[in-house]
């Protein structure tokens, strides 16, 4: 089974519909949700076996509904800024929680910030809003690490067998996927820049036409 483009059909193109309900953005709105109940469920009832659930959950909703959204032609132009919010958002908002649970540190969270803030500014600079760039393989196998190595941090945090091991194995993931997020954003960045410049130069030159008028 393919990893990256799975569900793709061969010869078909990858149309994005303006369609806001679709299966794929119904998943993604899941993956959403399970944010507020990852905090509820560390922060204030410290089940971290639940919480566990909770990530696994959401870790499987990313493949699936790209895989969906592929093979039904489901994709859409929502889709493709819901997707990548929702993995932002759930990657810093887990982070935050085992900040405050105490199970990482706070250079966790900051190796994951800088690169996001860097790239915010930068979209806002060029575009004034989301540069709509395609999400990169190094982007993906970069949530796949983070979302795979941190449930196996939360487990080796309960009292069971191999707990040590655990965290072992959630380190190198977690290792693994930081430079994978700071190696993604270096890419985006360029990115950004690349199509950025003409927007920004074209409305700068917009605004001084009329200015002379």
């Amino acid at each position: 089974m393919r990893i990256f483009g799975a569900g793709a059909r061969p010869g078909q193109e990858q149309i994005d519909h303006d369609r806001v309900v679709t299966v794929p953005n119904v998943l993604t709105v899941v993956r959403f949700l399970g944010v507020p109940l990852f905090m509820w469920l560390v922060l204030a009832q410290k089940e971290y076996g639940w919480a566990v659930v909770v990530l696994a959950v959401m870790g499987s909703t990313d493949w699936v509904d790209g895989y969906v959204a592929r093979r039904f032609d489901q994709t859409s132009k929502l889709g493709r800024v819901l997707d990548p919010a929702a993995d932002r958002l759930a990657l810093i908002a887990v982070a935050v929680t085992l900040v405050l649970a105490g199970v990482v540190l706070w250079w966790y969270l900051a190796a994951l910030l800088v690169p996001d803030l860097v790239l915010g500014i930068s979209s806002l600079f060029y575009f004034r809003s989301h540069p709509d760039l395609p999400v990169s393989r190094v982007g993906k196998v970069r949530t796949a690490l983070l979302l795979a190595g941190t449930p196996l941090l939360v487990l080796s945090k309960l009292a069971i067998p191999g707990a040590a091991a655990y965290a072992v194995i959630a380190w190198i993931l977690l290792a693994l996927g930081l430079v994978g997020h700071w190696i993604a954003a270096v890419n985006y960045f360029r990115a950004i820049v690349r199509k950025g410049r003409p927007v920004r130069t074209g409305r700068l030159e917009d605004r001084d036409g009329e200015a002379g008028r």
